[in-house]
């Protein structure tokens, strides 16, 4: 178990009991999975791109991600279906606490200007989505030998069955939301 899973079992779930009154154990929000997406457009031209994002993202995530591939065509875009357009990975268990811990603690402060992130970008069910707008926040990835700055979205499900519950869940393990 990784410090940040004893830290979150240890302090978190306990003020998460006191706060909202929970008469079972398994009504503390929990991490349920963290999914990472970045897409990759101009890969319908140029591949290498795209290959060099699944290495940038196996490299922040420790995780081999999988290709997305198009569900449609789009003429507009020149869009073919089963054209490669982006990377995704999930990840679970000591690796989700891991990435959780390097994104709240090294790499969101490293970004020009960091004033929190918002807080209204949950999704109804206690999920959160947070987008990146560059890689190179993350301590793995090296300015100089990346091909290009690309964004990635991030996406923290939780157990919470409400906003709120989820809101104090991940307040408790450190994520800095801006102050209204």
């Amino acid at each position: 178990m990784t410090p940040y899973a004893e830290f979150y079992k240890n302090e978190v779930a306990p003020a998460l009991i006191k706060r909202f009154n929970y008469k079972n154990v398994m009504e503390i929000p929990k991490l349920s999975k963290i999914c990472i997406n970045i897409g990759v457009g101009a890969a319908m031209q140029n591949s290498k791109l795209l290959d060099n994002a699944v290495a940038e993202l196996s490299t922040i995530t420790g995780q081999r991600p999988t290709i997305t591939r198009a569900k449609k065509s789009i003429a507009a875009f020149k869009l073919r279906t089963g054209m490669a357009i982006g990377c995704r990975v999930t990840l679970r268990g000591d690796r989700m606490y891991e990435f959780l811990n390097k994104l709240v603690n090294i790499a969101l402060p490293r970004i020009r200007d960091f004033r929190g992130v918002s807080s209204r970008s949950f999704d109804g069910h206690g999920n959160y989505s947070i987008g990146l707008e560059e890689q190179v926040i993350f301590p793995e990835i090296e300015y100089d030998k990346i091909s290009e700055i690309r964004g990635m979205d991030i996406n923290i499900v939780t157990s919470a069955r409400t906003d709120e519950e989820s809101r104090e869940f991940l307040r408790l393990m450190g994520m800095p939301f801006r102050q209204n």
